[in-house]
């Protein structure tokens, strides 16, 4: 297992043609991020990918106080909330958990460390579909049998029971 590095490492592209640029994450390597930390008061911190090739690449900024320049216009009102923010993440279908598991030992843990750990993006949480999505393998239910409203023919296929449970 490497060890959680401090500081950046940069992405190293692969190109999967038509435009489709990837980082490389293998056992032996993944890039990573500076650490995060909160901008003053009054500032941002923005992270920017493109098909130029820019990979969460970081810029600093100033919020201003008035419009200076004709065009769209944010405002925030920082001292009305209306939702709280639990976390941030993503989904995990069975077909990503299939890819997942094709790698070896090494290269799933500097996968789930990019995505979970203080050196990536430091994911929370995690979405988990039931039954199949427009991402799985193959289409599946967990009760194929019509006016089943007991749910007597209900169970769990085995991407799930391998999976997600």
């Amino acid at each position: 297992t490497l060890p959680c590095l401090p500081g950046a490492r940069p992405c190293i592209p692969k190109d999967f043609g038509h435009g489709s640029l990837v980082c490389v994450c293998n056992a032996t390597y993944c890039d990573t991020l500076d650490p995060l930390v909160l901008p003053a008061p009054g500032s941002y911190v923005k992270y920017e990918s493109s098909k130029a090739g820019k990979r969460l690449e970081r810029s600093e900024g100033k919020f201003q106080s008035t419009l200076r320049t004709p065009g769209l216009l944010l405002t925030l009102n920082i001292s009305t909330l209306y939702q709280h923010v639990k976390g941030f993440g993503g989904s995990l279908s069975d077909s990503a958990a299939m890819n997942i598991l094709k790698l070896s030992q090494p290269a799933q843990d500097n996968l789930l460390r990019s995505y979970f750990s203080e050196s990536g993006i430091e994911y929370n949480l995690i979405r988990v579909p039931m039954a199949c999505s427009d991402f799985s393998v193959r289409p599946y239910s967990y009760d194929d049998v019509p006016n089943d409203y007991e749910l007597k023919h209900f169970r769990l296929v085995d991407e799930d029971v391998k999976m997600k449970v």
